[in-house]
């Protein structure tokens, strides 16, 4: 299986809330948002993003968009040095969609849209986000995120027929579009999505998520790399950021903690699932990595 695609396909939006802010200058905006992502678009004018993880303030124009992880804090401004207030202020009412700030000058229109996920399926992708990335929305991945953008919008606006079943379907396929986008334009350097970027290190990937159950050794994992063990050794750690048989146990664990979340399976049901001989073998490895017992983990 396509590990981006395996990821993908586990991760769960609980919820999701579409807004349009229309601001006049001079203007100013704080965000930040503890527990939800937030993907950005400048649907028209323009404004300058400052944050921490920013770097040096930048114009954003029509058309720029950027995705904003949880907890991340950012402003957008018609000039640096507004006087900001808070985004969720500017709404009156709490499922309100559309808000008008600032003066009467030039006017810039802001898309946002806001994402909750299951915190385990997201785990795995989160990893290796950076905090705030821009894409470029000029390809064709672009315009199919835009797109979509759009009709979310719409949709968020008309509350027609079935309007929340569409919502939920539309935003699983934007955040998959952003996604898309990001790695369209090189997007992270380093972890197991840097892998899916040379071919070799993708098949050996690839192999491991296909059935991470299998008794893999660091050879087995080479061969399907078609390199040495000690060359593909090397190159998997120098651009997954740790060894191969550390990748696949949290790769295990992280799908052990799906199948405790979700079935009624015992804990030697779900060991022998995803790798591990034993229930004992499940629950060192487990109690090791994540500071708790699978049992315990299940009942919290």
């Amino acid at each position: 299986m396509d590990p981006v695609e395996d990821v993908l396909t586990a991760m769960r939006i609980e919820q999701s809330r579409y807004v349009r802010i229309e601001a006049g200058a001079p203007w100013g905006i704080a965000f930040h948002s503890p527990e939800t992502t937030r993907l950005v678009l400048i649907a028209s004018g323009s404004c300058v993003l400052t944050g921490e993880h920013v770097g040096e303030p930048r114009r954003l124009a029509p058309g720029d968009c950027f995705v904003v992880r949880a907890g991340a804090q950012f402003t957008l401004e018609d000039e640096p040095g507004r006087e900001l207030v808070e985004c969720e202020t500017l709404f009156t009412e709490p499922e309100g969609t559309v808000a008008t700030h600032g003066g009467t000058g030039a006017r810039t229109d802001i898309v946002s849209g806001r994402f909750s996920f299951d915190a385990t399926a997201a785990e795995p992708l989160f990893a290796m986000l950076p905090p705030l990335f821009l894409l470029d929305l000029h390809g064709e991945a672009g315009e199919q995120l835009r797109s979509t953008f759009d009709l979310l919008a719409r949709e968020e606006a008309g509350a027609g027929l079935g309007s929340r079943l569409v919502t939920s379907r539309l935003a699983d396929v934007l955040f998959v579009q952003a996604i898309r986008a990001f790695c369209d334009i090189g997007g992270g350097d380093l972890g197991w999505l840097a892998a899916q970027r040379d071919p070799r290190l993708a098949a050996a990937t690839r192999a491991l998520h296909a059935d991470p159950a299998h008794p893999w050794t660091v050879e087995a994992l080479a061969n399907e790399a078609g390199l040495s063990r000690s060359a593909f050794a090397a190159a998997f750690r120098a651009v997954v950021g740790e060894t191969p048989l550390g990748y696949l146990t949290s790769w295990r664990l992280h799908q052990a903690k799906r199948l405790l979340r979700e079935t009624d399976l015992s804990v030697a049901q779900i060991a022998a699932r995803v790798g591990y001989e034993s229930n004992a073998a499940l629950t060192r490895v487990f109690s090791r990595r994540v500071g708790t017992t699978p049992g315990a983990w299940r009942r919290r």
